[in-house]
Parts: structure tokens; sequence; C-alpha cells
């Protein structure tokens, strides 16, 4: 059974994507604990992370981390968190979130009804940060 992620990675579902390439996608969390929450996540649905191939995750990894440049340049937070977790939905999945503290990876804070504006405006603004890392817009920037 496809997964939510894979229903939003097949167009069945809505996503604010920052990053598509041949094996990950990357978008907004629809759930935010912070501007520039961001989900990496592979386009083929691994339920648990151990059971990655190593070189998938080594890729997820390396998106991330570009991912967190941008996002550590456009929201000038302390850090940018980088968390796995794996039990909301059963595919890997990335969590990239600008922090200042601990206490800002609660997710029990997350925005249950973020403004769907203010999220189009920080799915542009990631895009808009990832261009000087050499990274174009996606097909939906």
């Amino acid at each position: 059974m496809p997964s939510v992620f894979t229903m939003i990675i097949d167009g069945d579902l809505p996503g604010r994507f920052v990053w598509k390439d041949d094996r990950c996608v990357a978008f907004l969390s629809i759930n935010p604990i912070a501007d520039g929450h961001v989900l990496v996540v592979p386009r083929h649905q691994v339920d648990h992370w151990i059971d990655a191939e190593p070189d998938l995750l080594a890729h997820l990894t390396a998106v991330s981390q570009v991912i967190g440049q941008a996002l550590q340049a456009e929201f000038r937070r302390t850090r940018i968190a980088m968390v796995i977790v794996g039990l909301e939905v059963p595919h890997l999945h990335i969590h990239l979130a600008p922090i200042d503290t601990m206490g800002d990876l609660d997710f029990a804070l997350a925005d249950q009804a973020p403004d769907p504006d203010h999220l189009d405006r920080v799915a542009d603004r990631i895009r808009e940060a990832l261009r000087p890392l050499g990274r174009p817009e996606t097909d939906e920037g």
C-alpha cells in the first residue's frame, strides 16, 4: 500500500517541493515545527531507515546537507536539526528543521493548521536559497 509520501511523490496529493532528483524529493512538512521544516524522502518507499541501502542513505544525507545549508542561510537559526523518527509514516524520511534550542524539536508543538500562503512563501524562500548552491528550481518553483 502506498504511503502518504508516495502519493505526494506521485502527484496524487499536493506537496510544496523544494528538491527533486532521480532518487529523492524534499518538500515542506504539512505540520511544521518551524519555518523551513523540510522532509527529505526517497522516491522508492522504504519503511525503516535501517532497511535502506547504504548508498541511498548516503544520497539522502548529501541532499539533506545541501538543503540544510540553504535553510541556515535563509532562516539564520543556531542549527539545522536532522532527525529520523519514522513512527508517523511508514516511509523513510529525514526531518530538517531550523532550531535554536532542543525544545524547538518538540513535534507536539507542530502547527496543525499552517497558513497555505505562508507555506508557499517559505517554499519559495528555500528554492531561492538553493540557487547559489548550484540547485535550480524544481518544476514546482
